[in-house]
């Protein structure tokens, strides 16, 4: 040392002493005092190395070279080490070690008197397996051939297990196609195997192959031989190949293989590019210290790996994959400058592991998994949750958020169950059998899409299936005005089942409750997706726990609400796209939690970009264990969420109140307020008798209204105020001011429920004082719902939806003119079906929605099964019993359409079954005969305002119509009996061909007849017709028609399909039955007839065994 310093420069002193203090400190125990020679062994090296190197530029050390203690990352040697002690040669004469080559090697396990032996193994390295390592031990196997050709074809070769932990670092330096000798073998007998290996003992050496060297040991095989090596065992196929037996079967191929790695596909999952053409996977070895130097630029060595072409599952390319038997041997760094590990790579990889070793996947499936993963992680992590909590694993009996969201798929594909891989069978027995042996092409299961994606999807296909002639088939739609057409078309709804997706798409997200909207949501990294839930059937949602929850459905209905303003003339322009001035469509899902998998999420995990959105049931400990209050309470009643004005802020002007969007409901409290004590809560405070059985008003805005969709009547839930006790905090809130709304609900109190209190859901059965409470769901009866008794104008009931459309406003505002494009009020009709449990045949009865209530609430689709409560009851000037939404209509969806349709047939009635009242049905089919044409009318009319058109011509006087248009309408007003009763039924428009009896082509010949007059109108009273238009009786037109009319092709048997004229009610009783006079040949016969049945025809069918064909009957 004394040297180097007295020629050192102040820079290179200062060199030498920080080498010193890193050399003592890095390789020196602490314990021991300076080891001055191992320090100078050291600098000598270095000093050795660098100036081989010729770049010293006249410095004697090195002083560009730093030394570097960091623990971190990893070291890769591009060089082989120079030592740093000088090897040492053994002094005395060479001898030769003795040898057994393979052949011998192998015949030597099968003697009995031999197997004490512990000899010494040369050959060629012909296979290297991977390194195993299990819960007790690692080892490795290595097999040696013949060292020429020749005995490589003859000679089988011997296998040897090296599981000696100093040894395994051989398994880094062994090379295949190089000879090695192994010494001080001793033979061994795996469990579970009834024959012997060839393993290294604690003394063994690992040797390179040098014919002067050695010498072949001569052996006597003489004495009794043990058993042979067996012929190998059938192994059983794992779960993949076992499913794959549907499809074609492939066996792969076993190669080796050099390449460069040009891509990192997937570093926890093992999976990356080779070549730029071909993928590997590396999941089904061991190799955590490979993976570390795995990136581009790698160049790797395969021994012994699989290569598989079309599996399937989304992967286009072929796949190379070692199993246990294969060898990943490392033959290049790259020089690209290693990235940093992710969040998401640093915590898949005991996932993926779990999928090879604890779920037993083939190939084509794992493949599969890694990318369903990928998608779930990018629609989840990290905005909506964390990565450590979605990959990692806690335990086998508590898997990863991804492992659950896959688990429902793989239990289908690959049943849990499988043996697990034994690793000695899948190395060393012939013939080779192992997970990647055998493999069937996969189809993909499912997709996880993102919510954006789903909802685009759905929305272009919607609008790609939209086609007005298809929603208006002729030849309904000839006979249609322009204001009739457009009303149609104004609304429409599509669906989407998971089946019409290939593959089939899973909904996935976390459920929210939307603070401005008021719904449900589920949402993911994309954005949010509306949706409706039912626990089951008939029962709404109620437990509030389930916001926040990730949920994983297969079925669902994804909705398009299809929302068209158009302005088309006529059914002639329907292909015409340009008629068409805004469409928007309204997308969400609707499902059943019991078709759903519920996966509970930790507070903690959620993002802070999305915690704002879920209400935190869940103090802080910081808050204490007392902190928060809460008071139980029977929920009696929901008003609509729209907006109101009545929650308008004190400091508001109140000449200009800005409506809000809100709601309320009554309910009764539950005894007194609670305090929070532990995880639970304490008694209730006592509280005064005044306060049992009096109804209070919660009052709704804000953010408050996300519990919307979990508050229903006869439900009894928690309110809870975190923060400090406060005394009388469930009181009269300081914002309802009023006392009139209070009077007008019976209520006695009005509370406002602040944005950071939250609701939460009890069972009754916990509530002794709600058992006696009946809390089923109040329905008027039939006979209240029809009469014209308006004591209680409100009424409820339940009822399915046949069908939804846009019309005009009830109360049309009269400065509104037809011309007006601008903003138009809107209505929803809905007609739907009364449930009723003691009428064989429900009533129809229309619904009326209008603005503040527009749009409806979800799910009001046709098919739908839908509570209505406190609808407003309302009859029409022709005596039709109707209902209208008010700010106290409360709807809950029971059931969702179903999803395949099935057309029921209309019943095949007689017509005195109408006289029954409630319990005959609204429409039906009846085998009768017209007896008479009472009038028939037939016109043009303009198609936008309806006027005449004689000659095409509209003759409305005043401004000029826009468009010239004209369409063909008709109307027929038939007498039929069918020997019960008799019947006067209306046809109108397409139906009165078939009333008549005219074919297609007949019937657009009269029609173009009746062009030029514009209106033909006959009126048949007794024998003749009086006809009302211009046109005289002996005219060629008026002459046919009356003479149609009253011939055999018009008074014919028909089957009649029809619905009463007017809606069933009780307002107008019916007639009572009259007396009337018949003469029956010479005797007149007085009997009592009922009165005649008001009908409207749906379609007119010649019976199948006609009686007689008319006389103007045609072949056309």
């Amino acid at each position: 040392m004394a040297v180097y310093g007295a020629r050192a420069s102040a820079a290179e002193q200062a060199w030498l002493e920080v080498a010193q203090a890193f050399i003592q400190e890095t390789l020196c125990p602490t314990t021991k005092e300076p080891n001055v020679q191992l320090t100078q062994l050291v600098i000598d090296c270095v000093k050795t190395i660098w100036l081989s190197q010729g770049r010293n530029q006249g410095f004697t050390l090195p002083l560009s070279y730093r030394w570097n203690s960091s623990g971190e990352g990893h070291l890769e040697l591009w060089a082989a080490p120079v030592p740093v002690f000088p090897l040492t040669i053994s002094p005395g004469p060479f001898t030769p070690i003795p040898v057994l080559y393979p052949e011998i090697a192998c015949r030597l396990l099968r003697q009995r008197n031999k197997l004490r032996l512990q000899p010494n193994l040369a050959g060629k390295l012909v296979r290297l397996s991977a390194l195993v390592k299990s819960q007790q031990k690692a080892y490795f196997v290595l097999s040696l051939g013949g060292l020429s050709p020749c005995d490589s074809q003859v000679v089988s070769h011997v296998s040897v297990i090296v599981q000696v932990p100093a040894q395994l670092v051989w398994h880094r330096a062994l090379w295949p196609g190089r000879a090695y000798v192994l010494t001080k073998l001793r033979v061994s007998k795996i469990r579970g195997h009834c024959y012997h290996v060839w393993m290294t003992s604690a003394a063994s050496r690992l040797l390179l192959l040098k014919p002067e060297c050695v010498q072949e040991l001569e052996l006597e095989l003489e004495g009794p031989v043990l058993k042979a090596d067996p012929k190998p065992l059938s192994m059983p196929s794992n779960s993949q190949d076992r499913k794959g037996q549907k499809g074609v079967v492939r066996d792969s191929r076993l190669l080796s293989y050099m390449g460069t790695v040009t891509g990192v596909l997937n570093e926890p999952a093992g999976l990356y590019e080779l070549d730029g053409q071909l993928e590997l996977c590396l999941a089904y070895q061991q190799l955590d210290g490979l993976k570390r130097v795995m990136r581009s630029g790698v160049c790797l060595e395969l021994q012994d790996v699989h290569l598989l072409q079309s599996v399937g599952g989304g992967m286009r390319r072929p796949v190379l994959a070692p199993c246990l038997r294969g060898a990943v041997l490392l033959r290049g760094f790259s020089r690209q400058k290693p990235g940093t590990q992710s969040s998401h790579q640093a915590h898949g990889a005991s996932l993926y592991e779990q999928l090879v070793w604890g779920r037993q996947l083939g190939l084509p499936l794992y493949l599969w998994a890694t990318k369903a993963l990928e998608e779930l992680a990018c629609k989840l992590c990290p905005h909506v949750l964390r990565h450590h909590q979605f990959l990692q694993c806690s335990s086998p009996w508590n898997p990863s958020l991804g492992l659950q969201l896959l688990a429902p798929t793989l239990d289908i594909l690959a049943p849990p169950g499988s043996l697990n891989r034994n690793a000695h069978n899948e190395i060393l027995q012939e013939p080779h059998h192992c997970p990647l042996k055998k493999y069937a092409r996969l189809q993909t299961p499912c997709s996880f899409p993102t919510l954006a994606t789903l909802k685009e999807e759905g929305e272009c296909r919607a609008w790609a299936s939209f086609d007005p002639k298809a929603l208006l088939p002729l030849p309904e739609a000839a006979h249609l005005s322009s204001c009739q057409l457009n009303h149609r078309l104004a609304w429409s709804w599509f669906r989407l089942l998971p089946s019409a997706f290939h593959p089939a798409k899973v909904l996935l997200g976390v459920l929210v409750a939307s603070s401005h909207k008021g719904y449900l949501q589920l949402r993911d990294q994309s954005g949010s997706l509306p949706c409706l839930l039912l626990t089951k059937q008939s029962q709404p949602l109620t437990d509030c726990r389930l916001i926040g929850c990730l949920v994983r459905a297969e079925r669902f209905q994804l909705v398009i609400e299809r929302d068209v303003r158009s302005n088309f003339p006529s059914w002639k322009d329907l292909s015409m796209a340009g008629f068409i001035q805004k469409q928007k469509a309204r997308v969400y899902v609707q499902f059943f939690l019991a078709d759903a998998l519920i996966l509970p999420v930790p507070r903690s995990f959620l993002h802070s970009a999305t915690s704002s959105t879920f209400p935190q049931t869940e103090r802080t400990s910081s808050e204490g264990p007392h902190m928060g209050q809460s008071r139980l309470f029977l929920l009696s009643h929901k008003e609509a969420l729209m907006k109101r004005n009545f929650c308008a802020s004190p400091g508001a002007n109140p000449e200009v109140p800005k409506p809000i969007l809100s709601f309320h409901v009554t309910g009764i409290w539950l005894g007194g307020t609670q305090r929070r004590e532990g995880p639970g809560w304490g008694p209730p405070e006592p509280s005064g008798d005044e306060d049992k059985g009096q109804k209070f008003l919660l009052i709704f805005y804000g953010s408050s209204i996300r519990w919307f969709e979990f508050l229903h009547p006869g439900q009894v839930y928690r309110l809870v105020a975190p923060g400090p006790a406060t005394p009388l905090l469930f009181e009269n809130s300081p914002t309802c001011e009023s006392q009139r709304p209070l009077e007008l609900a019976s209520c006695v109190s009005c509370l406002t429920v602040l944005d950071e209190w939250t609701l939460e859901f009890e069972s009754s059965q916990d509530v002794p004082d709600v058992l006696a409470i009946k809390r089923a769901l109040p329905e008027s009866s039939l006979t209240d719902l029809l009469s014209g008794n308006f004591t209680d104008s409100l009424v409820s009931f339940s009822a399915e939806i046949l069908s939804r459309t846009l019309c005009e406003p009830l109360l049309a505002p009269l400065w509104t003119k037809p011309e007006s494009t601008g903003a138009v009020r809107r209505c929803v009709k809905l007609t739907v079906a009364l449930e009723t449990a003691d009428c064989e045949f429900p009533p129809h009865l229309d619904i009326y929605i209008e603005d503040p209530h527009l749009p409806p609430s979800l799910g009001l689709l046709p098919g739908a099964r839908v509570y209505f409560h406190q609808l407003e009851k309302r009859v029409s000037r022709f005596h039709n019993v109707y209902c209208c939404f008010r700010s106290s209509t409360y709807v809950q969806v029971l059931s969702f359409p179903l999803e395949n349709t099935v057309s029921v047939p209309l019943p095949h009635i007689y017509l005195t079954e109408l006289m029954q009242g409630g319990r005959a049905p609204f429409q039906a089919t009846a085998s009768c005969h017209i007896v008479s044409v009472f009038s028939l009318q037939l016109l043009w009319v303009c198609a936008h305002c309806t006027s005449i058109c004689p000659q095409g011509k509209c003759t409305r006087q005043g401004p000029a119509c826009s468009t010239q248009t004209s369409i063909s309408q008709a109307s027929i007003r038939l007498l039929v009996e069918d020997g019960t009763a008799e019947a006067m039924v209306t046809c109108r428009n397409h139906h009165v061909a078939a009333a008549l009896g005219l074919c297609p082509s007949e019937w657009s010949s009269l029609l173009e007849f009746v062009r030029v007059p514009g209106r033909v109108a006959l009126q048949f009273t007794g024998p003749g017709a009086q006809p009302e238009s211009s046109a005289k009786i002996d005219e060629p037109l008026t002459f046919f028609l009356w003479t149609l009319c009253t011939s055999p092709s018009v008074l014919r048997p028909i089957e009649l399909s029809f619905e009463l004229e007017r809606k069933p009610s009780k307002i107008i009783p019916l007639e009572p039955p009259r007396l009337q006079r018949f003469q029956c040949g010479e005797l007149p016969v007085l009997t009592r007839v009922n009165p005649r049945l008001r009908l409207a025809c749906l379609s007119i069918q010649e019976p199948e065994h006609p009686s007689c064909v008319g006389a103007f009957a045609s072949s056309c």
